[in-house]
């Protein structure tokens, strides 16, 4: 089947496609029954391409050390050059006879066979040049597995000597492999795995050669050094085998996510396979000492095989997963006992060997079959934001009736335990809000359950469709909306408090560590701050993760990003107490000052990027606001610390108002730095300013109360300024908030009674008719806003129509909207409609292989008509952020559009000479396994397709609000009303 995964391969590919779907059109029309044109001439041309084809492929296989290619292009080679003499025999037989039925056969299988065979030979050669890559990402994985044997400095330097020109080649391949890719999210995965890998390498060659410095003098710390060293290399090892399965990816699913089952459990495959060859040759080997790289790499591959088991797997496959993972634990310690006794080479050792090998194999079969199995169960996964869930849970709301296999009470009572608890079931989400909101949000939890369990209840009664059942969906679709919005709110004050000062903690730690020798309590105070650090890590940690959760708007780009950081964070920070630990017991070495600092940069990298993604995350106005009422708090407990004579209490929240502050300056900081809007920009940059300049003074008036807590001249001025701080806040919220233009209310001298010219309704009210002029009936009045094709989307599609299911998913995003003086909405419906069309030609529901490639061709131009506009809006957008998402997210779409193309025309070829296309049902039952392999990239494709443009829409709307005022640019986003309304 065609593959488009590279730049190349789909220029290629697209003119070979253009020429077959002329073919087919020509054979579909000798079927109406017209004579066949002459096609000696561009028959011959295609023969002539093939020839040198073949002829390359047989020079690239002569000069190829690589067996696979050797082995698989020649099958491809006979195929286009079959395909070609198929379409020779074909011109000659329609030059005799332009009505032959057997030519026309000839010509449809040759037309197949070239368009495969080409994209089959392409293939091959791709998969050659990916596994040399490969190949070079593993040796350097070689070398990454020998680090723990490395206890001199010049082994070090041999060991650096080797791996760096291999770092380098990896390096310059996987960007250039990098920019040949199609898929945006796979270049992003090598990019940020390379750069990972470049960052790491030189910190993880200095926390070798700490270790080499501390085993070398025989003191303490060595343990700590070699944690470091290892921690690095894992990371590396990891980041490479990120690589080298982003390598191997042909396709992309666009609703995929890194927390997918399928993802997950394919990411640890990779890295089991990865350590296999080195547990193998540990078990192998009779004399191998306890403690080696191969005994851990065995470990490894344990431990990842047992968190499959506990998180991603159903109890059916984990038990099993947990019993053989158990049994290689024993297995394995039992053997390595053996050995460290001198017992590797006797008959019982070689035994367990054998035994632990056939277990892991067992191993790697379940794990292979549990991805077989999710890969074909097609049960939909709940999304991992809030936002996403709230969609699944509408769209059941929507169709109570209708069989979701469970899908929407699942993302509600994921929602359910979003509000309450976080993901890791630790703290709840209310935690440090008021008691009066921390209570609101666990009641609408609880009746947002409550009403989940009753409509569920009379679904599964077969009561879905009663007017009680859709009362219960009216208010929980409600209900729903409001937990959200608490959530939201929540989020925010998770935000804003937990991010008020991320360099304290590091700072105090630093200051600890590098106190100097003989210092009072050096020790204790190293502790307290370890604890601390500690404490505002994991904090942090769980925070961006409920961003990524509840705050991120199901941008599933921000969503990963935050999960990772929230990762490095947690893997990080005891790293970072270990260099610390070390750099004290070894004050003047320079190796472990280096270290030290190498690690606490990646640390303080780390928490910046952690806060920046949480900033981005959260709304702005919604940030100051919240920060706004905590300075508010602070203010009142600074009355109360005056009141009750308490200095230090008055310090502290002092401190806490002056670090709220400078957050909400970095936050609108942030804001200016992102916009092109230059009134904007000054306007921001003038009320920042303000507030700036006020918080100096405020704190300085506190410092005087503090110094003389009865002095009420300095009470005074302290109420004063800090007034005008919080004052000055508010202004900066001003500044920032994009109020919507409304229409200026009427002056209310000149309202009358019987005035009719406002209305306040989603739509303009269309002209009040003329009255009836005798027996002249009055002219029809202008129709509601519908789609004439809205019938094709009336009912809910089933499983088994996943094309129009997609189609229908983008309708149901778009008919919110009103289409009129917005040609963003007009042109994704339009797309909406053509992909109906197109599941009903897939699935035989009338039309011809005509009719198949002209609808596809008539996607794909919808497609760029629809990144053209979207391109016309980022233009003017004068925020970057939402410029650079809509252009990412539309950018997608042309490609996926060509590829549908593509496909359809394969589809088309493999009909044969039908006069009308199969239906799904035929398909099923007498399809081949190509047909099926064809109809299910057919089927992914639209898919990827509609969810491109469902985001271009959403982004879309987001850079309305945000364009130049004097680009004469006008998009009118009007809701129409909701369901629930009518």
């Amino acid at each position: 089947m065609p593959v488009f995964h590279t730049k190349t391969i789909e220029s290629i590919l697209e003119p070979v496609a253009q020429q077959v779907s002329r073919l087919v059109i020509l054979h579909e029309e000798a079927e109406d029954g017209n004579a066949m044109p002459d096609l000696g001439r561009p028959v011959q041309a295609v023969s002539m391409a093939v020839a040198n084809l073949v002829k390359v492929g047989k020079e690239t296989i002569n000069s190829s050390d690589d067996a696979l290619l050797k082995q698989d292009m020649p099958a491809a080679l006979q195929r286009v050059e079959g395909a070609s003499r198929l379409l020779e025999e074909a011109s000659a037989m329609l030059k005799q006879d332009p009505y032959s039925g057997p030519a026309r056969k000839k010509l449809i299988e040759g037309s197949r066979g070239i368009l495969q065979g080409t994209s089959s030979l392409l293939l091959c050669f791709d998969e050659s040049e990916v596994r040399k890559i490969i190949r070079e990402c593993k040796r350097v994985l070689d070398y990454l597995a020998v680090t723990e044997v490395i206890e001199t400095m010049e082994d070090l330097v041999h060991f650096l000597k080797n791996l760096s020109p291999c770092l380098s080649k990896v390096s310059k391949e996987v960007s250039a492999r990098e920019k040949e890719l199609t898929h945006q999210v796979h270049r992003e995965i090598l990019v940020r795995c390379l750069e990972q890998v470049k960052t790491l390498a030189p910190i993880l060659i200095c926390s070798m050669k700490i270790f080499i410095h501390i085993i070398s003098q025989g003191s303490k710390g060595a343990e700590e050094a070699a944690e470091n060293r290892n921690y690095l290399a894992g990371r590396m090892s990891d980041e490479l085998n990120e690589i080298i399965r982003v390598l191997q990816l042909t396709t992309y699913d666009e609703e995929e996510w890194d927390a997918d089952q399928l993802t997950v459990l394919k990411k640890a495959q990779s890295a089991i396979e990865s350590r296999i060859r080195a547990a193998y040759d540990w078990l192998d080997d009779g004399l191998a000492l306890r403690g080696g790289v191969g005994e851990k790499s065995l470990r490894q591959i344990v431990e990842q095989a047992q968190r499959l088991a506990e998180r991603y797997l159903p109890p059916s496959q984990a038990e099993p997963l947990q019993k053989l993972t158990s049994q290689i634990v024993t297995m394995t310690n039992a053997l390595c006992e053996l050995r460290q006794n001198e017992k590797g080479t006797t008959p019982q050792a070689e035994a367990l060997a054998r035994g632990i090998k056939e277990k892991t194999n067992e191993l790697r079969n379940a794990i292979a079959s549990a991805i077989e199995a999710a890969d074909k169960s097609g049960t939909t996964q709940t999304a991992h934001t809030v936002a996403g869930r709230l969609e699944q849970a509408n769209k059941w709301l929507l169709n109570p009736q209708h069989d979701d296999k469970g899908l929407g009470q699942r993302a509600i009572a994921l929602i359910i335990h979003e509000g309450k608890k976080n993901q890791q079931h630790v703290a709840s989400v209310a935690e440090g809000l008021p008691g009066i909101h921390k209570a609101e949000i666990l009641q609408l939890c609880d009746e947002v359950d409550n009403l989940s369990h009753q409509l569920g209840d009379l679904c599964a009664h077969g009561q879905g469709n009663t007017p009680r059942a859709q009362e219960i969906a009216r208010q929980l679709s409600h209900k729903l909306y409001e937990l959200k919005n608490r959530i939201q709110q929540a989020v925010v004050s998770r935000v804003v408090e937990d991010f008020i000062d991320i360099t304290t903690p590091l700072k105090q730690f630093t200051d600890a560590v590098l106190a100097p020798e003989g210092t009072l309590g050096r020790d204790q105070n190293f502790n307290d701050k370890t604890h601390a650090l500690q404490t505002f890590s994991n904090r942090a940690a769980k925070t961006a993760r409920m961003v990524a959760a509840g705050g991120s708007g199901g941008n599933k780009k921000l969503a990963e990003a935050l999960t990772a950081s929230a990762s490095q964070v947690e893997s990080l920070t005891p790293q970072l107490i270990n260099a610390g630990r070390i750099r004290m017991t070894y004050p003047d070495s320079k190796a472990a000052d280096e270290h030290f600092e190498n690690l606490r940069q990646q640390y303080a990298e780390t928490m910046q990027r952690a806060r920046a993604l949480c900033d981005e995350a959260t709304d702005s106005g919604d940030f100051i606001r919240t920060s706004e009422e905590q300075m508010q708090k602070h203010s009142f407990l600074c009355e109360e610390a005056i009141a009750k004579s308490h200095p230090q209490k008055m310090v502290d929240n002092t401190a806490a108002i002056a670090r709220l502050a400078n957050r909400v300056i970095l936050v609108a900081k942030q804001e200016s730095d992102n916009s092109e809007d230059p009134a904007f920009i000054q306007r921001v940059n003038q009320a920042t300013d303000i507030l700036q300049n006020s918080v100096a003074p405020m704190v300085q008036d506190a410092k005087l109360v503090a110094i003389n807590i009865n002095d009420s001249n300095a009470v005074s001025r302290w109420r004063e300024s800090n007034r005008a701080l919080l004052s000055n806040v508010g202004q900066v919220r001003k500044a920032i908030i994009i109020q919507p233009d409304l229409i200026p209310p009427p002056e209310v001298s000149q309202l009358h009674l019987n005035d009719v010219g406002y209305y306040y309704d989603y739509e303009v009210v269309p002209p009040r008719p003329p009255l009836p002029g005798g027996d002249i009936p009055p002219p029809r009045p202008p129709p509601p806003e519908t789609d004439d094709e809205d019938e094709m989307f009336m009912h809910a599609p089933q499983p088994n129509q996943p094309i129009m299911m997609a189609a229908h998913g983008l309708h149901q995003e778009v008919r919110q909207w009103s289409s009129k003086d917005n040609e963003i909405i007009a042109a994704a419906k339009k797309m909406a409609i053509l992909m109906g069309r197109l599941s009903g030609l897939v699935r035989g529901e009338g039309g011809n292989k005509r009719d198949l490639i002209a609808c596809a061709k008539a996607i794909a131009e919808a497609s760029q008509e629809v990144t053209r506009l979207a391109k016309e809006l980022a233009r003017e957008c004068t925020d970057k952020r939402i410029r650079t998402n809509l252009l990412q997210v539309c950018e997608r779409i042309p490609t996926i559009g060509t590829q549908l193309k593509i496909l359809s025309t394969v589809k088309a070829t493999m009909l044969g000479a039908q006069e009308t296309l199969p239906t799904w049902e035929e398909l099923m039952l007498y399809g081949t396994e190509e047909d099926q392999e064809a109809t299910d990239m057919l089927v992914g494709n639209a898919q990827n397709l509609m969810q491109s443009v469902k985001e271009t829409v959403r982004a879309a709307e987001c850079a309305s609000i945000k364009i130049r005022t004097a680009s004469g640019m006008k998009l009118r986003w009007v809701r129409r009303q909701p369901w629930y309304q009518y």
